[in-house]
């Protein structure tokens, strides 16, 4: 059966793609941020990931409000992103895994979850940011890919509850899957911010720390969360968060935390690095 190594929380702002495009990752506004990626690209090194589960959400690139799925899931044998105004340059496209892909939507299905099912998809910052950032030098076949998109952008959202119990579906189709891969999960967003109206530029340090230790130590910690209590207190885009929620639940009762970095402020926002590994 396939193995969850572990799972990767991080941030996915747009402006860190130009960052990337224009080599400032050791200039003073970046490196406090990007210094936190070397030992868990090295923790990655070792673990030899053969496939990264991706929880994500889209900004427009793929679904806009007029058709916005609570959880969507690709199911392509690789996926393209393209020009979403942010002036990112747009990268190679990455490899799926169709099989992994169908295991997953047959299984969660039957655990009651609705999906849709994406046999084209386009992947945006989000998807693509995150991946760069841990697989640097991405090639190929560096990483096999299942993109899961989770609607953080329209009400109404998924409860923390509900993600957490989303991710727990995930991660126990992933481990019933016929394969001897392994398998690492990404969450990426957040944490606290707000882009826009009376609180933009909000940021709650003292939440978005909390949240990352109990994250490992007891996730179910933020089930007594409804989402307007998460809009209150992380600002109306760090509802991201529950991306890493449902990254969290995927990996199992008990985890490690390999490495965690916070940094303040990247572009308005509170941005976060978590890797955990599965014991």
């Amino acid at each position: 059966m396939a193995k969850i190594v572990g799972g990767i929380n991080v941030t996915h702002v747009p402006y860190l793609g130009r960052a990337i495009a224009g080599n400032l990752q050791q200039e003073p506004y970046w490196k406090p941020f990007f210094d936190g990626f070397p030992p868990v690209q090295a923790w990655l090194d070792k673990v030899k990931p053969d496939v990264a589960v991706v929880v994500y959400n889209d900004h427009g690139l793929n679904f806009f409000l007029d058709k916005m799925p609570t959880f969507a899931i690709g199911a392509a044998p690789e996926y393209h992103n393209a020009d979403e105004g942010w002036g990112i340059p747009t990268v190679a496209p990455f490899a799926g895994d169709v099989d992994l892909s169908w295991h997953l939507v047959d299984q969660l299905i039957e655990a009651e979850f609705d999906l849709t099912t994406c046999q084209e998809m386009l992947v945006d910052h989000a998807f693509t940011l995150p991946i760069e950032m841990l697989w640097p030098e991405r090639g190929p076949k560096t990483i096999r890919t299942v993109p899961i998109c989770q609607n953080t952008v329209q009400f109404p959202l998924p409860s923390p509850k509900r993600c957490l119990a989303f991710g727990r579906a995930i991660g126990k189709a992933i481990e019933a899957w016929d394969s001897d891969a392994r398998v690492v999960v990404l969450g990426t967003g957040g944490l606290s911010h707000q882009l826009d109206g009376k609180r933009a530029g909000f940021i709650n340090k003292k939440f978005d720390l909390e949240f990352m230790d109990k994250l490992v130590t007891d996730p179910d910690w933020i089930s007594q969360y409804s989402v307007p209590d998460i809009v209150e207190l992380t600002g109306t885009q760090g509802v991201e968060l529950l991306n890493w929620v449902t990254c969290r639940g995927a990996l199992g009762d008990k985890v490690r935390t390999v490495h965690t970095n916070y940094h303040i402020p990247i572009s308005n926002t509170a941005a976060g690095l978590l890797a955990m590994e599965t014991v």
